[in-house]
């Protein structure tokens, strides 16, 4: 399989940055989009090039970081897919890609495909945990939890803070993302001792770190591989106003 690639290189993050080109005319139509960059990295190395600098984990669309856009879409062509989990498979031989990182000013870029998420860190550090003292660990169904909330909680609790929302979204919003970490706590019984708190020091850490207001347009969810709701959001901002 042949593409051409055309990638977003930039050494540093206060670097000027550009695409450059390569050409691969022998890629495995089976191969994931990460793979087709260790494959190409291979071989800038072996030629002493400088490799592309990306970011991947697990490659089980499980942990977010291997997110970029692909010919402007977020993460993938496919619907409700990582980067990690796209294949060549899903572009026709001789198609020409461009490889860019998400784009947001609270997501500054580090080096090529790369870019710092650690916004989204501090917005967790700021009350995205249960800090009950709970002594020795208590049985597991000793509390009850209606069906449906624990499914909701469940579902919010899916997000995998890849970023794709914030980029997606024309404000450079981090709603979805912290609305969906505050939900799938605030939701079940072990987080509402400190759901007031909780809501008023994620959404001014959120604020803090210069995301943009959300104007509810839906582009996060659109985009999101883990298709959480933009419901969250809504719940988020009728908890922000009662905890006021």
């Amino acid at each position: 399989m042949k593409l051409e690639l055309n990638i977003w290189r930039q050494a540093a993050p206060k670097a000027k940055g550009k695409f450059e080109r390569y050409q691969l005319d022998d890629l495995d139509a089976h191969m994931s989009v990460p793979e087709m960059l260790d494959h190409l990295n291979t071989k800038l190395i072996k030629s002493g090039g400088d490799p592309v600098a990306f970011e991947s984990d697990c490659r089980e669309g499980i942990c977010g970081q291997c997110g970029f856009v692909i010919n402007g879409d977020m993460h993938s062509p496919e619907k409700r897919t990582t980067s990690c989990q796209t294949h060549l498979r899903s572009f026709s031989d001789g198609d020409t890609l461009y490889l860019e990182p998400f784009r947001a000013g609270s997501f500054p870029v580090k080096k090529d495909l790369v870019i710092d998420r650690s916004a989204f860190d501090r917005i967790i550090a700021a009350g995205g945990y249960i800090g009950v003292n709970t002594g020795q660990a208590s049985e597991a169904n000793s509390t009850l939890i209606r069906h449906d909330l624990a499914e909701q909680a469940f579902d919010a609790s899916a997000c995998i803070g890849c970023g794709a929302c914030v980029a997606a979204c024309k404000n450079a919003s981090a709603s979805l993302f912290t609305s969906a970490k505050i939900s799938h706590l605030s939701m079940l019984p072990q987080g509402l001792p400190e759901a007031e708190q909780r809501v008023k020091n994620m959404v001014a850490q959120m604020d803090a770190e210069g995301f943009g207001a959300c104007s509810f347009t839906g582009a996060c969810e659109a985009v999101c591989p883990q298709a959480i709701s933009i419901q969250n959001i809504v719940d988020m901002n009728l908890r922000w106003r009662k905890a006021l």
